[in-house]
C-alpha cells in the first residue's frame, strides 16, 4: 500500500547494478516526502565484465533486483516479469533511465499504467536515422512519455528535432563531491607509487582508448610540449598497444593504469591536468564528459576540446580548445602547465562548480522539482 503523504517514485535503470551508479535515487530517497525504489538488472554485463547487483547493502532507498532477458546488447535487453509485478504497486511516477529508442524503452512505455507519469531520460546527442525497430520504439516511447529529460543541452536540442515539444528538462549528470575531492596526502601517495618524485607537472587523461576520445592526439601533442611534464593515462581501450608502444621513448614520464571506479578519484588527485581531447565524428560526439565534473570536484584543471557536450559542462571553468588544432592544444597545454597561479585558480573554480552545480544532492533536487512538475 501506498505509504500516507510520501510520494512514490520507482527509478529503472540498467547501469543500477553497481552500486556507485545509484547515486540518484540514494540522494531521491534522502528527501523528505518521498519514497524512492531503484529497480536494477539482477545479473548485468557490463563493459569488461558481469555485474550481480547487492542488495544488502544500508541505502536510503529500496533496491530490487529484477532478472533480464537478452542483456549482452544494451539495445536488446529486456527486463523479466519481476518488474512487472513491481509495476503493478501503485506509483506518483515512473522514471526510466534508458534510452528512449532501446527495446527496454518500448517494453515500459507499454507495461507502466497509463495514470501514472512516465519520464525517460536521453544522452542522445546526434540526430540518427535508426533501423527497424528502434525508429518506432522511439516514436512510440516519445508519443507515451508525459516528461523528457536531457542530460545535456545538446540531446536537448537532439529532442527537438524529433518533435518532441512537451515537459522537458535539462539535468545534467552528477558527481560525488565527498569521493571525489582534492587530497594532498592520496596525491603525494599515488605519486609515489608511480615512481614521481619533485614537482614536475603531471598531465593526465582519464577514459577508454579509442580513436574518438582523442588518446593518439593527445599523445602528438606531448610530443610537441617544450615545458617539463608527466602523462599518466587511466583506462583501457583498443589503442592501448599503440599507447604503450608510443610510451616507451619516455621511459618512466609516461604511466598507462587502469582502474575501477572507485580508483579514479586518487588518480586524478595525482594530476595537475586533465585532458579531454574528443573528437567528433558523423555517429559521435563527446555526450557529456563524466571525466570532466570528476576532474572539477577534485580540484583539477581541465583543457578540453569543443566535442558535443563539453563547452556546456566546462563553461568559463576550463580551457576549450579547437577540436582539431594541434597548434592550439600546444599552446593551450604548455601554457597552463607554466603557469601554477592559473592552475590554482582554475583548481577553485572548477571545485566551486562541482559542489554548486553537479553534486548529487543539488541534481536529486532538480530531477524533484520536474517530477512535481509533471505529476502536477
Amino acid at each position: 500500500m501506498k505509504a500516507s503523504g510520501l510520494r512514490r517514485v520507482l527509478t529503472i535503470g540498467h547501469s543500477y547494478c553497481v552500486e556507485l551508479n545509484r547515486r540518484l535515487p540514494q540522494e531521491l530517497a534522502r528527501t523528505d516526502g518521498w519514497e524512492v525504489v531503484a529497480a536494477a538488472p539482477a545479473r548485468f554485463r557490463g563493459d569488461f565484465d558481469w555485474h550481480v547487483t547487492q542488495t544488502g547493502r544500508d541505502e536510503p532507498c529500496r533496491v530490487v533486483a529484477v532478472p533480464v532477458h537478452c542483456s549482452w546488447r544494451i539495445h536488446t535487453m529486456l527486463y523479466g516479469r519481476a518488474l512487472m509485478r513491481l509495476l503493478a504497486e501503485p506509483w506518483d511516477l515512473v522514471h526510466c533511465w534508458e534510452e528512449p529508442y532501446v527495446v527496454a524503452a518500448a517494453q515500459l512505455s507499454r507495461a507502466v499504467r497509463r495514470n501514472v507519469p512516465l519520464v525517460f531520460g536521453t544522452f542522445q546527442n546526434i540526430v540518427k536515422r535508426y533501423p527497424p525497430p528502434f525508429a518506432w520504439i522511439q516514436r512510440t516511447v516519445l508519443r507515451r512519455a508525459d516528461g523528457m529529460i536531457a542530460y545535456g543541452e545538446t540531446s536537448r536540442a537532439v529532442l527537438k528535432a524529433h518533435g518532441w515539444s512537451q515537459s522537458t528538462c535539462t539535468i545534467p549528470a552528477g558527481v560525488d563531491t565527498a569521493r571525489f575531492a582534492p587530497d594532498p596526502s592520496v596525491r603525494e601517495r599515488i605519486r609515489y607509487e608511480l615512481g614521481w618524485a619533485g614537482d614536475v607537472p603531471v598531465i593526465g587523461f582519464v577514459g577508454r582508448f579509442v580513436p574518438e576520445k582523442g588518446v593518439a592526439q593527445l599523445a602528438s601533442i606531448l610530443d610537441r610540449l617544450s615545458t617539463p611534464w608527466r602523462a599518466l593515462f587511466l583506462g583501457s581501450g583498443p589503442l592501448e598497444t599503440d599507447l604503450r608502444v608510443w610510451s616507451r621513448k619516455y621511459g618512466d614520464r609516461v604511466r598507462i593504469q587502469r582502474a575501477s571506479h572507485d580508483g579514479v578519484p586518487d588518480y586524478l588527485n595525482a594530476m595537475d591536468v586533465l585532458c579531454a581531447p574528443s573528437q567528433t565524428t558523423p555517429r559521435w560526439r563527446e555526450q557529456f564528459g563524466r571525466m570532466l565534473i570528476e576532474a572539477f570536484a577534485c580540484g583539477v584543471p581541465v583543457v578540453a576540446s569543443e566535442s558535443g557536450e563539453i563547452p556546456h559542462v566546462v563553461g568559463e571553468t576550463g580551457v576549450i580548445v579547437p577540436e582539431a588544432d594541434i597548434d592550439a592544444w600546444v599552446e593551450a597545454i604548455g601554457a597552463l602547465v607554466a603557469d601554477p597561479g592559473r592552475r590554482l585558480d582554475l583548481s577553485r573554480r572548477g571545485r566551486e562548480r562541482a559542489v554548486a552545480v553537479y553534486a548529487w544532492p543539488v541534481i536529486a533536487r532538480r530531477h524533484l522539482d520536474f517530477f512535481d512538475e509533471v505529476i502536477g
